[in-house]
């Protein structure tokens, strides 16, 4: 349970834009606190599956598909958000699980 209280602060940080989640790395790369790690995954992975949709979008304009991305990476973000606050390592729905595999060298 302490090394979840060492790695919240971590954690948070990493879900304030992509420069949080490098921020977030740079912090954990001496202690590679696991609960830090779990969440900067979680927040990087959101942060670029919104670029990558971003760069989608950009091409090929719709107005309500932007508000459909904006929507599902808000309500992803604060779900993840809210379970550092609450200190759990709860994966995002439906993506969470992948980032968790796609990232494992952070």
């Amino acid at each position: 349970m302490n090394t979840v209280k060492e790695g919240k602060t971590t954690a948070l940080t990493a879900y304030f834009t992509i420069v949080g989640s490098l921020i977030a790395i740079s912090m954990n790369s001496e202690s590679k606190n696991e609960f830090a790690r779990f969440h900067i995954r979680q927040a990087l992975g959101l942060h670029l599956f919104f670029l990558g949709f971003a760069i989608f979008l950009s091409q090929w304009f719709n107005e309500y598909a932007w508000y459909g991305l904006y929507i599902c990476y808000f309500a992803l973000w604060w779900y993840g958000f809210i379970g550092a606050l609450k200190e759990t390592k709860q994966s995002v729905p439906l993506v969470g699980n992948f980032f968790q595999k796609w990232l494992k060298f952070i």
